[in-house]
């Protein structure tokens, strides 16, 4: 009896740590995400994060414009089918797939800056339980590159004013 309290008592302390580490761990990054510009900290949209197939996705559903534009700015600096595409509306962040050994990491993915018509490869991981997500677009290795940290919007408070997603 003496033995079995010990471990009991140690088991009641330590459970709710693991709850509470592998609840962060299994967080999903699906929502919506206000990003944040790395050079100047202002906001610059709001992306809705999804999954499809297996792999995460992101679309802008909002803007903050930029002196002299509005919420209906081209991507006039992409090349493709997406030159000249409004940039609200538009997939940006595609292809990241869960790391299988680190559940809040999402790897081997693109993501498009809009402003320089850009692709980068690209990897986000959860942090601080779930309310931010660190994003890296890189070239060739990931020492070359930025990184970008996102804030997490409730669902409840995204007022997007603009057609059905």
């Amino acid at each position: 009896m003496k033995k079995i309290i010990p471990s009991l008592m140690c088991i009641l302390f330590f459970l709710p740590l693991h709850a509470v580490a592998g609840y962060d761990a299994t967080r999903t990054p699906i929502g919506y995400w206000k990003t944040i510009d790395d050079v100047t900290g202002k906001p610059k949209s709001i992306l809705h994060i999804y999954q499809s197939e297996g792999f995460l996705y992101g679309q802008v559903v909002k803007i903050y414009p930029r002196p002299g534009h509005d919420q209906n700015e081209l991507c006039t600096a992409c090349k493709g089918p997406k030159h000249n595409q409004r940039i609200v509306g538009m997939i940006v962040a595609e292809r990241l797939k869960q790391d299988v050994h680190h559940p809040s990491l999402w790897t081997d993915g693109q993501i498009l800056d809009p402003m320089n018509g850009k692709t980068y490869r690209c990897y986000m991981q959860m942090t601080d339980n779930g309310q931010k997500l660190n994003v890296r677009g890189y070239i060739g290795i990931t020492l070359f590159g930025r990184s970008q940290t996102w804030l997490r919007v409730p669902d409840a408070t995204i007022n997007l004013h603009h057609e059905k997603l």
